[in-house]
């Protein structure tokens, strides 16, 4: 006999249903529902017949669903229940009792902490894939002149390596925020019940134990309406996911004909519908779209349970898609960023050449006069007139003469400007810590390649 005197509107049920996104929880639903059933007959709420019996079951569900075999019914509201039903109906009456001392509610917030769990596991070591890919393309072009760039203006030279270098250190502080994500799942919320725990002397000490959880959740309340770790993983995934839009940028930008810098892999470029001689950097451009996609995801959540009163409501069906479509998304763009920084083929000449502008030697000029005793404020003012005085001439810094460099400042030796202006001396000038001379670049290196491998540990 049923509570209700009518079915469900048929509407409804299409707003109710989780079934189409939450069968992927199937894997997690099985393991806990098996260690679920283990506890009962240890404690000796189940007989060990039942138990053996709702094991097999379990067992053949778990081969129908690894096998696409399992029939879904149109009355299945979610996975929980279909695989409750397809228990039932092959073990019998007995399927009735796997779901004593528990709700859906403590279940379907277990499921999630394992998926939870698992995905931010996976996204750690995805990262480590990329960051590894960056540390290898830094190897390779360790001293490979380029301009870094403030406003996307040409500002002082650096080295390629130590460019790629600031990536790896953003991935090794999302490689934390995933491994936080991750530690965020270690409470058990099942065996909380609906909301206030059950009525049976349950063991989950040992159900967390057999899940892998360091301990159980201690309040039911919370337990069955926390969904903090979702809102971790969604953060540390935003915050990657903007991340890997950075160097989407920057490749799409140093791929164009107007930079040069990198030839991009065919097998993560595009062509053009209609002008054949096209190659789209169209991976690293959705690296760009997809950041603010996974970013809504994390928005969308907070507004989920903003104000949510205690403790389980509807709502929290919404935490699933926005969680499922962000761990989709985030995996497939680490992957295409990796894959394309491991296919890069960068040009040396073209950023040599534009790293070798005199203009952005403007700066060691300045420190120069620093070092003779002009006070910077004052260094600044010279310099910059002497940039003015050979853009307006139409001629290079190193082109301007020996009476104009004197006129401008009688601090300002010739000989030793010019010297100044080599792409060269630029670039070792900068030896303070974390600078891009090449001694710190290989300093950084090694500490990268530690960080990384003290990570994997």
């Amino acid at each position: 006999m049923s509570r209700f005197s009518e079915p469900q509107d048929p509407v409804f049920a299409r707003l109710n249903t989780s079934l189409s996104f939450d069968r992927r929880l199937w894997h997690h639903d099985i393991a806990q529902s098996r260690a679920h059933t283990r506890m009962l007959a240890a404690q000796a709420i189940i007989g060990d017949d039942d138990r053996d019996a709702l094991l097999a079951a379990l067992d053949a569900v778990e081969s129908e669903l690894v096998a696409d075999a399992f029939a879904f019914e149109d009355g299945d509201e979610d996975i929980h229940m279909a695989i409750e039903r397809r228990v039932t109906e092959i073990a019998g009456a007995v399927g009735g009792k796997l779901h004593t001392a528990r709700s859906r509610n403590d279940q379907v917030a277990t499921d999630v902490a394992l998926f939870t769990r698992d995905s931010a596991g996976h996204a750690a070591r995805a990262v480590d894939a990329l960051a590894q890919a960056l540390i290898d393309a830094a190897e390779a072009h360790l001293d490979w002149p380029l301009p870094g760039y403030t406003h996307l203006q040409r500002a002082q030279p650096v080295y390629l390596s130590h460019h790629l270098l600031a990536y790896v250190w953003m991935l090794l502080r999302d490689r934390e925020r995933f491994s936080f994500a991750e530690a965020q799942t270690a409470a058990l919320p099942l065996g909380a019940g609906a909301l206030a725990g059950v009525n049976f002397d349950t063991d989950r000490d040992a159900v967390a134990a057999e899940l892998g959880f360091d301990h159980v959740a201690p309040n039911s309340i919370d337990a069955v309406s926390n969904r903090d770790f979702a809102l971790d993983y969604l953060s540390a995934a935003a915050t990657c996911a903007t991340h890997l839009s950075r160097l989407g940028a920057e490749l799409v930008l140093w791929s164009s004909e107007e930079f040069g810098f990198v030839t991009l892999p065919d097998a993560w470029t595009s062509g053009s519908s209609i002008m054949p001689q096209k190659k789209n950097p169209d991976a690293a451009e959705l690296l760009r779209a997809k950041a603010p996609r996974i970013v809504a995801h994390l928005s969308a959540l907070h507004g989920v349970m903003h104000a949510l009163p205690l403790t389980y409501n509807k709502d929290l069906q919404e935490d699933k898609e926005h969680l499922f479509d962000t761990v989709d998304t985030l995996d497939v763009c680490l992957a295409a960023a990796t894959g394309m920084i491991r296919g890069a083929r960068f040009n040396g000449e073209r950023m040599s050449a534009a790293a070798s502008d005199e203009l952005i030697a403007a700066t060691d000029v300045a420190d120069h006069l620093v070092k003779r005793g002009v006070p910077f404020r004052a260094c600044h003012g010279i310099v910059a007139g002497l940039v003015r005085v050979a853009v307006e001439s139409g001629r290079s810094l190193g082109e301007l003469t020996d009476g104009e460099l004197v006129a401008a400042s009688d601090q300002l030796d010739p000989i030793a400007f010019r010297e100044l202006l080599t792409q060269t001396s630029s670039l070792e000038s900068k030896v303070s810590v974390g600078g891009t001379a090449l001694a710190r670049v290989r300093e950084q290196l090694g500490a990268a390649r530690s960080a990384l491998a003290l990570h994997a540990a």
